[in-house]
């Protein structure tokens, strides 16, 4: 199983259309991703609420098609 690259972007630029986003396939087998993302949707939020605006961005994808994700977010500066 595993969630393809552009699957991942599409559902991330979709939900953080003004986004600068890297994804980084970090096993090489689409099951593990990293995602550096610069929004400014996540201005003055709290990091963790920034993570489930992702999680939710993935429509209920992650834990399933998609096992790991590692995130970085950020407002841009």
């Amino acid at each position: 199983m595993g969630m393809s690259r552009e699957t991942l972007t599409k559902y991330l630029t979709e939900a953080f259309p003004d986004a600068e986003i890297t994804l980084t396939d970090l096993a090489g087998d689409d099951n593990h991703w990293q995602a550096e993302i610069v929004s400014a949707q996540f201005a003055g939020v709290p990091r963790v609420r920034q993570h489930q605006m992702v999680y939710d961005a993935l429509k209920g994808e992650m834990g399933g098609v998609l096992h790991a994700l590692a995130l970085k977010t950020r407002a841009p500066a």
